[in-house]
């Protein structure tokens, strides 16, 4: 009497189909670029030369910073005498 009445061929649940309210965008397919060896070559040679050129900038900054402190001992020494 209380008992439940099931259908003889019980039909699949509905399924569910979500639609995004706005689609995403379409993305756009970014234009292929081709690199040569060439150009990687040279990107590695300039930087080379333009790290070596910085290293003798510093070592000429530190020379002449060396040269000035022994030139003002040498000039405070003979004043005082």
């Amino acid at each position: 009497m209380f008992l439940p009445k099931y259908p003889d061929h019980p039909t699949p649940p509905p399924a569910h189909t979500h639609t995004p309210a706005d689609p995403a965008p379409l993305r756009r397919a970014a234009p292929q670029i081709s690199i040569s060896t060439g150009a990687v070559a040279a990107v590695l040679v300039g930087g080379v030369v333009l790290t070596a050129l910085l290293a003798a900038v510093a070592v000429t900054a530190i020379s002449v910073a060396i040269a000035a402190v022994v030139l003002r001992s040498m000039l405070r020494d003979q004043h005082r005498r």
